[in-house]
């Protein structure tokens, strides 16, 4: 007898395509879709259910449809909508919270796959080089904070139901050629604002490798908490000129100031904690993914912005010409050096 996987968040980015992609494996007998927003596009085989997690009737449907697998990708932040982040943010922890209690009541529930950040960790100055998933966030404010309150309520079962295969998965941004967030807009403007005086690291996760993640998870999968993300990282100069993008720095408080007032750059979500990571970056281990999840990525990361860039045309600046000047520059640079020497 073959799965019957609830899958919450099916109108977000990720969700309607994974959940499309599981209703077609034969492994899987039924999909259901909960979302609070009504269906976008065609969801194939997915039962559909437009309801909000804090409404019974998401605890209805787990316990009488006899739903053995939950794949939790709702309550992922929308970007900052006119001063409304704070609200989403409490609005998804506590959907999160009740998604946990049907689980808990439901004795079917053999296995739940959550779909986390790596903003868990924060951005800040006081950061590890790299993160491995038992580190805990070094400072926390703003909206990284509800992950970690998110995951703590995810532990929490997970000890209250030893019986049930739990999977936490740790994303760095998700970009590809198809997907739309809040980095992918960032990394489309024209001009690309960066904070004045740093160059952080940055690591990506392509959109493909998300969703094949996602459904090793869902089947196969080892328990456990893990960091998702392509190898190697690139620093966000290294980012926006691979992109043919010019950029200019800000100071953080003009930069949140301009995030606020701008249509464009509220999309691109400049709020304080995003500016965090635009400033420090952050890097992950992944060594788990590969040792005892048994997944391995298809896209590095320098692989993954590559291919987002061909899915967003061509900056104003090509990078051919960029690597040209630098050579100019370096070669000149060489000539005065050796001539002064003399």
């Amino acid at each position: 007898m073959g799965r019957v996987v609830l899958v919450t968040g099916v109108c977000g980015e990720l969700g309607g395509r994974f959940a499309r992609r599981l209703a077609s494996d034969p492994a899987v007998d039924e999909v259901i879709g909960l979302d609070v927003a009504p269906a976008r596009g065609d969801l194939g085989d997915v039962r559909f259910v437009q309801t909000d997690m804090c409404s019974p009737v998401a605890m209805q449907t787990i316990a009488a449809d006899g739903v053995d697998t939950v794949v939790h990708l709702g309550g992922i932040a929308p970007p900052n909508v006119d001063g409304l982040r704070s609200a989403v943010d409490e609005h998804n922890v506590i959907a999160t919270m009740q998604l946990l209690a049907a689980c808990q009541q439901a004795s079917g529930v053999q296995r739940l796959v959550v779909k986390s950040s790596a903003a868990f960790y924060g951005s800040s100055a006081e950061d590890p080089g790299i993160f491995t998933e038992d580190m805990s966030p070094r400072r926390l404010s703003g909206s990284a904070r509800r992950w970690v309150e998110a995951e703590d309520y995810v532990r929490g079962f997970a000890r209250r139901r030893p019986d049930v295969h739990v999977t936490v998965l740790r994303h760095a941004d998700i970009i590809g050629p198809a997907i739309d967030t809040a980095m992918t807009r960032y990394l489309q403007l024209p001009v690309v604002p960066t904070v004045l005086g740093f160059d952080p690291r940055l690591q990506f996760c392509h959109e493909q490798d998300a969703l094949d993640m996602l459904h090793h998870s869902t089947l196969a999968g080892a328990p456990g908490t893990f960091n998702v993300a392509g190898d190697q990282v690139l620093t966000l100069a290294q980012a926006v000129r691979r992109l043919g993008r010019p950029d200019v720095g800000f100071p953080p408080s003009l930069l949140r100031l301009l995030g606020s007032l701008i249509p464009q750059l509220r999309r691109a979500d400049l709020s304080p904690t995003q500016i965090s990571y635009l400033t420090h970056g952050r890097g992950l281990d992944t060594t788990a993914m590969r040792r005892t999840l048994g997944f391995e990525p298809k896209f590095t990361t320098p692989e993954a912005l590559d291919d987002f860039a061909r899915g967003s045309g061509p900056g104003a600046v090509q990078p051919e010409r960029v690597d040209e000047l630098e050579r100019h520059i370096a070669a000149i640079v060489s000539r005065v050096g050796t001539h002064g020497q003399r």
